[in-house]
């Protein structure tokens, strides 16, 4: 990949967007992951004004220490860099005192994991909505439309996804290029939805390097009896996840009406 020219072109690809849509800048929940930094040092670079915003919710210090080395780092680089801190733990915990729950803990768990990140959603957009800003999304290529590894109308609520055609390998690449810290480049990814230290590689069951290489695989019409040992078990588990999170990737399904029936 020609990272100068890839980050060139999302650059301008997000400035003329904005422009288009007659708003004013971008706003980017910002976790301490390297998607999140990529991002928002992208729009940062448009020099649009640009929101970064955290949102810890009982957030691992680990990811909140990382996500405030990333903003202070690019305010100090930027000037149309800004930031805000929407604490929405005491948010959270209100929630779940006022819904139901059942005994099924695994199943609350995953609820109630999906409830942070729609939380989160609905905080970028009223912070979108009173600056005249536009969501940018997060997701890569692998998330995005392989494994479906992310919440629905939650961090896949946004109006636009500039890093969405690039793979997670893609991804450290050009946040290397474009400066982002250290600290983020080498930490293992989490979504950090759960309050505790597990990575995404413990929940999908293989690391983005392998689900790049099933992704690769299933574009070309491989099959699993084409595979052997570890290779075919990876693969085994990107069918399954791409699978059963196509309803994140398609279109919402609309009934149609019959004209007779009218």
């Amino acid at each position: 990949m020609n990272t100068e020219k890839v980050a060139k072109h999302i650059i301008q690809w997000l400035k003329e967007y904005a422009e288009n849509a007659k708003v004013k800048g971008f706003v980017v929940g910002v976790s301490g992951g390297i998607d999140s930094a990529l991002t928002s040092t992208l729009c940062a670079e448009t020099g649009l004004p640009t929101l970064c915003v955290e949102m810890p919710i009982h957030q691992a210090e680990s990811q909140v220490s990382r996500a405030e080395e990333h903003i202070k780092q690019l305010k100090e680089r930027f000037t149309n860099v800004s930031d805000v801190r929407v604490d929405l733990t005491t948010t959270f915990e209100t929630f779940k005192t006022a819904v139901p729950t059942i005994d099924d803990k695994a199943k609350v768990d995953l609820s109630l994991a999906n409830t942070r990140a729609r939380l989160r959603m609905s905080s970028l957009y009223y912070l979108a909505g009173i600056n005249n800003f536009l969501v940018a999304g997060t997701g890569n290529k692998v998330e995005d439309f392989g494994v479906g590894f992310y919440t629905k109308y939650g961090d896949g609520g946004v109006d636009l996804s500039p890093i969405a055609d690039l793979m997670k390998s893609e991804v450290y690449e050009l946040a290397a290029f474009l400066g982002v810290p250290n600290s983020i480049q080498k930490a293992q990814p989490t979504d950090g939805l759960f309050g505790d230290s597990r990575t995404d590689e413990d929940q999908l069951g293989a690391s983005y390097d392998e689900l790049e290489w099933a992704m690769k695989m299933q574009e070309k019409g491989k099959t699993l009896d084409e595979f052997e040992g570890r290779k075919q078990e990876v693969y085994k588990i990107y069918t399954r996840l791409n699978a059963i999170n196509q309803h994140k990737m398609l279109p919402i399904p609309v009934c149609e009406i019959p004209n007779e029936l009218k």
